[in-house]
């Protein structure tokens, strides 16, 4: 879905999964320090948004979800995932409950889906599964920011800032009043920096929660039965993931960065060495340079350098080995 705010000064199209929207607006870095100084939104109307409604919503969702949301109190914010039975991630939720409807924003192309399934697992709950990605549109509001919501939208309010669910004939119009656009390449970028993961970025089709730390963010250890949970609980009591998530600063000097999927191995071993991971998302961030987040094999040791393809990298831990 093509969003309307591609027509303002400067706007530039992203491509791939976030196609639809800007990538960035003539300058990404001016655009990155105005999101960390609390001011501005990003476009994210290229989202998809599935609403569940119904007497039944909360307790239904929480047999489904990896996330303990039977008591979720109206308004609070949080993040669940839907996992296959062997534990692999297979859709994320960025959820919040207005008292009478559950709100969830996911990426995009993903809701129909994640409505298919939700659909199939029905049964005789009193709940309403519906796909508003037509006609509401997600903006993101930094953190800090003093930008007010208008008066009836619903609002999922986290660390990271504010998400609106925004009729989306409003969005041209709430885009005059919210202060600069910041593109979807900003976005990505204090994301990156804030080690969070992405489905379809840091995930592929092996991916399980612990790998990425969505343990205790996404995933609740301390609830009732939902499909995967056999995994988790295996892997959280006897084992270790195969994978964890690291963040790597890499060198400044290369004039391209390293695509998703490039290999990384070990400096020592040097460009020909034994593949021990790869990059999953790759940025440039306006104060530390060109950052990235990648997948290695869970024993590389924590203070090994690294490169990625040829440019080499330095490694932070984000999940513990």
């Amino acid at each position: 879905m093509k969003s309307p705010l591609l027509t303002l000064p400067g706007a530039v199209p992203a491509e791939g999964v976030d196609e639809g929207v800007a990538a960035h607006y003539g300058d990404l870095f001016r655009e990155q320090r105005a999101l960390a100084e609390g001011t501005g939104f990003v476009d994210l109307s290229h989202r998809g948004v599935v609403t569940v409604s119904g007497p039944e919503r909360l307790g239904w969702l929480h047999l489904l979800l990896t996330q303990h949301v039977s008591d979720l109190p109206a308004h609070q914010a949080t993040e669940a995932l839907v996992l296959s039975a062997n534990g692999h991630i297979e859709h994320a939720l960025y959820l919040v409950d207005d008292g009478e409807t559950v709100w969830a924003h996911v990426e995009p192309g993903t809701q129909d889906a994640l409505i298919a399934y939700l659909e199939s697992m029905k049964f005789f709950y009193r709940v309403e599964v519906a796909d508003r990605t037509a006609d509401i549109a997600v903006v993101h509001l930094p953190a800090g920011s003093i930008a007010e919501a208008p008066e009836g939208v619903v609002v999922r309010e986290t660390p990271y800032g504010r998400d609106l669910f925004l009729p989306r004939a409003d969005l041209e119009s709430y885009a005059e009043k919210a202060g600069p656009p910041a593109g979807i390449l900003a976005h990505e970028a204090l994301r990156v920096e804030q080690h969070r993961p992405r489905l379809g970025f840091e995930t592929d089709h092996r991916t399980i929660p612990h790998e990425l730390g969505w343990i205790g963010t996404a995933v609740h250890l301390q609830k009732g039965c939902y499909r995967g949970q056999e995994t988790v609980a295996r892997v959280q009591n006897l084992g270790k993931p195969p994978r964890r998530l690291v963040f790597l600063h890499l060198d400044g000097s290369e004039v391209h960065l390293p695509a998703a999927g490039t290999d990384v191995r070990l400096a020592d071993d040097g460009p020909d060495g034994r593949r021990i991971g790869f990059i999953t998302t790759s940025v440039r961030h306006h104060e530390l340079g060109p950052v990235a987040l990648a997948l290695v094999k869970r024993n590389v040791p924590v203070d090994a350098r690294l490169i990625a393809g040829e440019t080499a990298a330095a490694q932070e831990t984000v999940v513990e080995p």
